[in-house]
């Protein structure tokens, strides 16, 4: 089954950067690109999207208010936050809000394993 996966992070070289992993990965799979919380939330609501990848330091929000946002709009959505700042309260709180945290650099492996994860709940909320 092929999914849409919204990748929202400021650094358009971050977002390629994903892309190109989540396209070796799943190349039938749909990507939708944002560079900030307002334009995810307008994309999502134009697009749909399946799976949400998310950078947790942005201007204005942050990552983990769009999770939320996000969590909202489609709770069964798989969210993953992708953050290289591993502090244990943001790794927590990502945990409580029902999201992954991907640490960065993001590696193949780990996406990998997201991914497996996600189609996994979106096949069980169906």
């Amino acid at each position: 089954m092929s999914y849409k996966v919204l990748i929202v992070d400021d650094s358009k070289l971050a977002r390629m950067a994903i892309a190109k992993i989540l396209a070796a990965l799943r190349p039938d799979w749909t990507r939708i690109e944002a560079a900030n919380p307002e334009e995810a939330v307008a994309r999502f609501e134009e697009n749909g999207a399946d799976i949400a990848l998310l950078d947790f330091n942005m201007p204005g929000r942050d990552g983990l208010a769009l999770a939320l946002e996000l969590h909202d709009l489609k709770p069964e959505m798989p969210l993953a936050l992708i953050s290289a700042n591993t502090q244990r309260e943001i790794m927590t709180r990502t945990r409580q809000i029902g999201a992954a945290f991907l640490p960065k650099p993001l590696s193949q492996e780990c996406l990998a394993e997201f991914l497996l994860s996600a189609e996994q709940q979106l096949r069980t909320s169906v």
